[in-house]
């Protein structure tokens, strides 16, 4: 395979603190000769395990950008045994338009993976992480929220993983990150998404959805730095106790929990973020936004539990994911 045109400004093997970049070469009509400079903090100290840390892997979710961003610049080399590499910014061409893909090449970067050495802008970052950043890190933490279209309760996820011993391993470090819900996730497709690579690569590999619409809140942000804390110190890279907090167990146990909208137009939610639903409750209308006099639509639970993830604006497409039951199992 040809070799990655991202070349770091930082040393990953140096002990410190560093603040540099990952240049990827872009030539464009404002900088023949130009590149993208993608922001990376490295912290080192000594021996130890490795954790990645990103964030605006969709450059509309701003929790991990955020609390990263901080982390950042409040990290010290004292605090680490091992390394810290953080990402704030990780698809950075859709974080500076503030879009779900890329404003280059429209790229899906959590779809992109393994990505190609020589292929779109978004291929080329996939590549660089999937061969240069992966296998240096034994424990990933990728953060989330639902961007401009989704809203989640804030909630920690992980996958059910064939290797059972993995998956206890993923689990734990969910649990230690602490977020007010944590999920056993069920994705529509996995196929080219970053917590495969991570999870096919062996790594302890936690995801989450922190809340959504665009936007972030002190809440939220709140919830990514504490937990991004008590991650590091469950992975033996920080020092400190882990703060004990309640986090409600739910679980995706198949597609029954997705309901999707078969029409456009105008979306009435039934039920709120949090809300218990019974199986067939309406959880959703949806009016045809063209005229006036006709009956909506409605859409209904295919099963028990609470609300965990819903639409976010208030005009809906068809196919969209109009709500998410989770069951709660703990």
């Amino acid at each position: 395979m040809k070799p990655s045109p991202v070349s770091p400004t930082v040393d990953f093997d140096r002990d410190g603190v560093q603040h540099g970049f990952l240049k990827l070469p872009y030539s464009r009509d404002d900088a023949a000769w130009g590149a993208l400079m993608i922001p990376v903090t490295v912290v080192r100290n000594g021996k130890g395990p490795t954790a990645l840390l990103t964030g605006a892997n969709h450059g509309d979710e701003y929790e991990g950008a955020v609390a990263l961003r901080k982390l950042s610049n409040n990290l010290k080399a004292e605090e680490v045994t091992g390394c810290v590499i953080i990402v704030p910014f990780l698809n950075y061409p859709a974080f500076r338009a503030g879009t779900r893909t890329s404003s280059i090449d429209r790229g899906n970067l959590n779809r992109s993976f393994p990505g190609k050495p020589d292929g779109t802008v978004t291929e080329k970052i996939a590549d660089y992480v999937q061969r240069h950043l992966l296998p240096r890190a034994d424990v990933v933490l990728d953060i989330h929220s639902g961007g401009k279209t989704l809203d989640f309760l804030p909630f920690a996820c992980i996958h059910v993983l064939v290797d059972k011993a993995q998956e206890a391993r993923c689990q734990a470090a969910m649990e230690a990150f602490g977020a007010p819900y944590s999920m056993h996730m069920l994705e529509l497709d996995s196929v080219g998404m970053f917590d495969t690579a991570a999870e096919d690569a062996g790594k302890v590999f936690v995801s989450t959805e922190l809340g959504g619409g665009g936007s972030s809140t002190a809440r939220s942000v709140a919830i990514a730095e504490r937990g991004v804390r008590d991650f590091l110190i469950h992975s033996g890279i920080c020092k400190g106790e882990i703060s004990p907090r309640k986090s409600i167990k739910l679980d995706m146990p198949d597609g029954d929990c997705y309901v999707a909208s078969m029409h456009d137009g105008l979306l009435e939610m039934c039920v709120d973020l949090g809300d218990p639903v019974n199986a067939g409750d309406v959880v959703g209308r949806v009016y045809d936004a063209t005229r006036t006099g006709s009956a909506p639509i409605e859409y209904h639970a295919g099963r028990s539990g609470i609300l965990a993830a819903r639409h976010f604006p208030g005009l809906i497409g068809c196919g969209d994911t109009l709500a998410v039951v989770a069951d709660v199992v703990g």
